[in-house]
């Protein structure tokens, strides 16, 4: 059965801290809603009504853009694991970019790579855990590194004209502030 919380209690904290990927959602009022996946060791859980992930360069810039025009925003766990479990946390995003007071500190908190474009914040209003019965159990292979190795090899300076290019305009056409 499906229940709402207002905050994460311990268990679910400890959960978060076990699961190799996660997953993003945002939308607004029109246009595509975006889903990610997200790995790597980029998660972390700031107090039980706050969390933020390390995000990395790539093809699109939805979330940032979903956020800075409507501001909400949903990140989903799962087991795949032999203890089947979903949480969602439900709430408003917020966009930290390189160089803001807050990037700096929060950047603390992980093992900076190259490819960091931005941190997402998460203020939970509401969270929801449902049973994940009919999630298959499997077992993780290995975390890639492809990312990494790809925003290594790229180099700084074309990471920046990668993602002036890719990065401005959602698919929708919305623009994503610097």
């Amino acid at each position: 059965m499906a229940s709402f919380k207002p905050e994460l209690s311990s268990d679910l904290i400890d959960f978060i801290r076990v699961q190799p990927i996660f997953f993003t959602a945002s939308g607004t009022g029109r246009g595509r809603i975006n889903l990610s996946p997200k790995g790597i060791d980029s998660f972390r859980v700031l107090d039980p009504k706050t969390v933020c992930y390390l995000d990395y360069i790539g093809s699109g810039n939805e979330t940032a853009a979903h956020i800075q025009h409507d501001g909400r925003l949903t990140i989903m766990f799962c087991s795949f694991g032999e203890k089947p479990l979903i949480l969602r946390l439900y709430g408003k995003g917020d966009v930290i970019r390189p160089g803001c007071p807050r990037f700096v500190e929060l950047s603390k908190l992980f093992d900076m790579k190259a490819g960091v474009r931005q941190i997402i914040a998460l203020t939970i209003e509401s969270l929801q855990t449902s049973c994940g019965f009919g999630v298959p159990e499997m077992s993780l292979v290995r975390h890639r590194d492809t990312l990494n190795e790809w925003c290594e090899k790229k180099g700084q300076s074309a990471l920046v004209e990668y993602e002036r290019a890719k990065n401005r305009r959602s698919i929708d056409g919305l623009p994503i502030a610097e």
